[in-house]
């Protein structure tokens, strides 16, 4: 799937120095009651540790499409610059590598969502709160009824990982952007609160508007799909998905990225190009990947 390469998360940050300091351990491992920390400190440590668990673009041709349960920090200082002046195809398969494991993550918590919404009571409190996160009922309301469940069900509902990994490629340019850097915003999300990031060309008549900002990488992907399963503009893609489901059909990157003409200006075209990108990357094999069993593994900046 993604070949050795760079990578862009702060734990990388010291890579090119302590690369050649072969004193130092590759990887320090911390053990926590529901993950792993785990410190890489080189970038032989880093492949040393998708090695170790099967997540190689040998393992990937070889058909495996298990992929380990982990997160990182944030998108390095240097990863713009370092892009810049790698292989094209090595930054998109380090992009791929470390984005693939939170969009499964994502979509794992979603579906343990849509297992209550299913099958729990409708006065059921986890429900009920569910109900409000997606803001079909407010903090008011005591009981669902069974047609408000169904249109939760609408709701509650994952993303293709084609379809995330493409839009956050194209929305985070490959996670240049000044925004993925300072925000962690990988998919261009608007926040109209006054606590986002400012574009310098703000559009005024918009109001006042940014970029909204995340504390990780994870609840970008969380607040992703959660915009596109809450809001209006992608009713669409919510009815196609259910349709799809209804007549158990696949639901694919592909054909739900025909319904994104609003989540961009440039409308047909962005379509268009997500499309491409899926295509040309071959991300529909990454709709068959599924997480390992094993522990959380959270990368960390080295400490000082």
């Amino acid at each position: 799937m993604i070949k050795t390469s760079v990578v862009l998360v702060r734990v990388l940050v010291l890579v090119l120095v302590l690369a050649s300091i072969t004193s130092l351990p590759l990887i320090a491992y911390t053990i926590k009651s529901q993950f792993v920390e785990v410190e890489i400190r080189s970038l032989d440590g880093l492949m040393n540790l998708f090695k170790k668990h099967h997540y190689t673009s040998n393992d990937w041709k070889n058909g495996n499409r298990e992929v380990p349960r982990l997160t990182f920090e944030g998108v390095s200082e240097q990863w713009k610059e370092t892009s810049s002046k790698i292989p094209v195809k090595q930054k998109k398969q380090v992009f791929f590598r470390l984005m693939a494991p939170l969009v499964l993550l994502s979509n794992e918590n979603i579906l343990a969502e849509r297992n209550i919404v299913t099958s729990a009571p409708l006065s059921s409190k986890a429900l009920l709160n569910i109900a409000i996160k997606y803001r079909l009922l407010n903090n008011e309301t005591l009981t669902l009824t069974e047609k408000q469940r169904q249109k939760l069900l609408q709701q509650v509902d994952i993303m293709p990982p084609s379809l995330a990994l493409a839009q956050a490629a194209e929305e985070s340019g490959w996670a240049t952007s000044r925004f993925t850097e300072e925000g962690n915003a990988f998919f261009g999300q608007w926040d109209f609160s006054g606590k986002g990031m400012t574009p310098k060309q703000q559009r005024k008549e918009l109001g006042n508007y940014g970029l909204a900002r995340f504390d990780t990488p994870l609840d970008s992907v969380e607040g992703y799909m959660l915009n596109i399963n809450t809001t209006g503009a992608y009713k669409k893609l919510r009815v196609l998905r259910a349709k799809l489901r209804q007549e158990n059909k696949t639901i694919t990157g592909l054909e739900l990225a025909g319904t994104l003409d609003k989540y961009s200006e440039r409308g047909q075209a962005y379509i268009d190009g997500l499309r491409s990108m899926i295509r040309y990357n071959k991300l529909e094999d990454v709709d068959e990947a599924y997480l390992s069993n094993t522990v959380l593994i959270k990368l960390v900046s080295p400490k000082t």
